[in-house]
């Protein structure tokens, strides 16, 4: 089929409705009825020559329907997103030696199409992945879908509703959102318009649709790529993609990057960042999924975005360590189609950094599309910590301090870090973070404490201590009268409380709150003291040095000292005790670890994320064969297992010279499958 008459054909469908708006809900044609209807002839013999017609083509709708809501629909095939990176390593990485697409990243919203016998019978939305809303009806609004389609077998196509940057400028300052407010990104009001009930409505948005995948048919052809130009003919226009040669260095995947960016900006197509997929289908189903997005591909996003603002104020909130906590308070801007109003500014040294002090324009991003973070301050000058920082607690009212510690910045270099303390144990805010941590998921895994819950109970004085806990049944009755409680509730909060008694080593330990002392140092003291409290309580006053064990350095083993030297602490470790049954670790069978395996006696860390194992999960499987899980790279690191989003770890295992493997290397040196 000739691409030239495809394209005049959309051309003519796409002016056409241009010329019928204008007329008929403008009140301002801007052509004569005679070179409307000779256009609209040649639209006609065009369609009947291709074989084609779009699903907006002005020959085949005289109105525009509405529907007085939208109906839901399931994928069969779940619509996941995939994993995002900003680091061209990692897609080299994911690259290797196999062939990809670099397509854009359309800023849209994504919309399922399904064909059958050549006839458009359903368009949804994506929804949560899994059920998505019906939008039919709005599908002869947009531009870019066919109605009709030259190819009889069942066709499933997704792919991208966007507006032009161009035409979002011309129509934001007419247009509002369901708040009465004009919509800030052509994303929001594209997947607004997408979903109005009234088809008429939505043909004024300008909206447009690429196909950047198809899901069901052409089955014969075996690489994504060949299915996308395949739909040429059938009158989409497929999303822009470039497909690899051959393996690609660092330099000339950024340039692929550039050029597609190019692309995009020449063609008024609106995107934020680029998509990176196994070309090959066979492969690309063998990668499997998470329950979040798929594994054949990554999604590059761009540089996070910055947006000025103005810092109102710093909020400072004592945790449980007695270390209080800043947070920027400012006036609020959109990031990513969120509003955003707070970011954490981590410590005194960031703050001294940028001169933060309130009343100062400051950039604000959103890292990873995730976390809101303050990036700059843009009125520097005359700072004075003194000046900034609270001299009382809080919550308190108690004499805060600062304290220093060694640390790394956010380029990863050794410095010392400045944080704000209050020392006052009985501070009512760090005391209840206290008791929000002994009784967490991690720790005592009680469920049904949630911090109000803790709050409402410390407040009429029924908890003083972590003992206070296991003896709430004295208060059972005025409990159960509690607003929100009830017998039930009651009943399956004692139950959990009960069920909490039966615990671990690594759980009490924990729970203790020993500072630096989390899941991997407590596996390692378990480890080292056979699973007995006692042992390990023995140890410490009989001056053993946990400098020795790996990743324990002298900042931990002054902790472990200096928290067994407090009385109050001492006294809650002994009595605690009484009331739990602290289960045996369950002995490793020397001979289920294969003493051959590379592994054996080696100190590992694992960074960034191991698909489909949790941390814990990883760190469980590298003590089953005989090695010891690190928390921290160190010249005593013999393996660093490096996932997706590697952070600073990765830096120092390189400065160090350590192996690095990647999760399908030390999977298959571990001979798991």
């Amino acid at each position: 089929m000739d691409q030239n008459w495809m394209k005049r054909q959309r051309e003519l469908t796409d002016r056409l409705n241009r010329y019928r708006n204008e007329y008929y809900n403008l009140n301002s044609p801007s052509v004569s009825d005679a070179v409307y209807d000779r256009l609209f002839e040649e639209l006609q013999a065009l369609e009947k020559q291709t074989g084609i017609q779009m699903a907006n083509s002005p020959t085949s709708t005289v109105g525009y329907p509405a529907v007085s809501k939208l109906e839901k629909t399931n994928h069969s095939i779940p619509l996941l997103s995939l994993d995002k990176v900003k680091n061209t390593e990692e897609l080299c990485r994911f690259m290797g030696e196999h062939q990809v697409m670099f397509m854009l990243k359309l800023d849209g919203l994504t919309v399922k199409l399904t064909y059958e016998g050549g006839r458009l019978v359903e368009a949804a939305t994506r929804g949560d992945g899994d059920v998505g809303e019906i939008v039919t009806h709005n599908t002869c609004a947009i531009s870019g879908i066919p109605a009709r389609i030259q190819y009889e077998d069942r066709l499933v196509v997704t792919g991208e509703a966007f507006i032009r940057p161009s035409d979002f400028e011309q129509l934001k300052t007419t247009l509002v959102d369901g708040d009465g407010k004009p919509y800030k990104n052509g994303r929001n009001l594209a997947a607004g318009s997408v979903r109005l009930f009234d088809a008429g409505t939505c043909l004024g948005r300008r909206l447009m649709f690429m196909p950047f995948n198809v899901l069901e048919g052409m089955e014969e052809l075996p690489r994504k790529s060949e299915r996308l130009k395949a739909l040429r003919p059938l009158g989409f226009l497929p999303c822009k993609y470039m497909v690899t040669k051959r393996p690609l260095t660092q330099e000339e995947t950024e340039d692929g990057i550039r050029q597609l960016k190019q692309y995009a900006a020449d063609a008024d197509i609106p995107i934020d960042g680029i998509v990176i997929t196994y070309n090959d289908i066979a492969l690309s189903k063998s990668c499997g999924r998470t329950g979040h997005h798929y594994k054949d591909g990554l999604a590059f996003k761009f540089e996070d975005d910055l947006f000025q603002t103005k810092l109102q104020a710093i909020e400072w909130t004592p945790g449980r360590t007695g270390e209080i906590a800043p947070v920027a308070i400012f006036e609020p801007v959109e990031i990513d189609g969120c509003e955003v109003s707070r970011a954490s500014l981590h410590n005194l040294s960031f703050i001294e950094d940028l001169e933060l002090a309130p009343g100062c324009r400051i950039l604000v991003s959103k890292r990873n599309m995730i976390i809101p973070h303050v990036e700059e301050n843009l009125d520097r000058g005359n700072f004075s910590l003194d000046a900034v920082i609270p001299h009382q607690c809080p919550c308190c009212g108690e004499p805060t301090r600062i304290h220093e510690t060694k640390g790394r910045g956010e380029d990863g270099e050794e410095r010392i870090i400045r944080t704000l303390f209050c020392d006052n144990a009985a501070c009512e805010t760090r005391r209840l973070k206290q008791f929000v941590h002994f009784v967490s998921k991690k720790a005592m895994n009680i469920e049904g404490l949630s911090e109000g819950t803790l709050e409402k109970l410390i407040g009429r004085g029924w908890i003083h201590s972590y003992l206070d806990i296991y003896r709430l049944d004295q208060h059972k009755d005025e409990i159960i009268r509690m607003d929100g409680f009830g017998e039930k509730s009651w009943q399956r909060l004692w139950d959990a409380i009960q069920q909490s008694r039966n615990t671990t080593f690594e759980r009490y330990i924990i729970a203790m709150d020993i500072p630096m002392v989390g899941n991997t140092a407590s596996r390692a003291l378990c480890r080292e003291f056979h699973g007995s409290l006692d042992e390990f309580r023995d140890a410490v006053y009989g001056g053993y040095d946990f400098r020795q064990l790996p990743d324990f350095g002298e900042t931990l083993h002054n902790n472990i000292q200096e928290w067994f030297n407090e009385e109050e602490n001492f006294c809650i470790w002994e009595e605690l005790q009484m009331m739990m049954n602290i289960q045996k670790p369950v002995e490793t069978d020397n001979q289920t670890v294969n003493p051959d395996n590379p592994f054996s006696g080696k100190t590992i860390v694992v960074t960034g994320k191991v698909e489909p194992y949790t941390r814990d999960e990883m760190n469980s499987l590298i003590a089953s064969l005989g090695a010891v899980a690190g928390s921290s790279v160190t010249r005593k690191t013999d393996y660093l297992v490096c996932g997706e989003k590697a952070g600073s770890k990765l830096s120092k295992a390189r400065e160090l010279d350590i192996p690095v493997l990647t999760p399908e290397e030390f999977f298959r040196m571990a001979n798991v499958a």
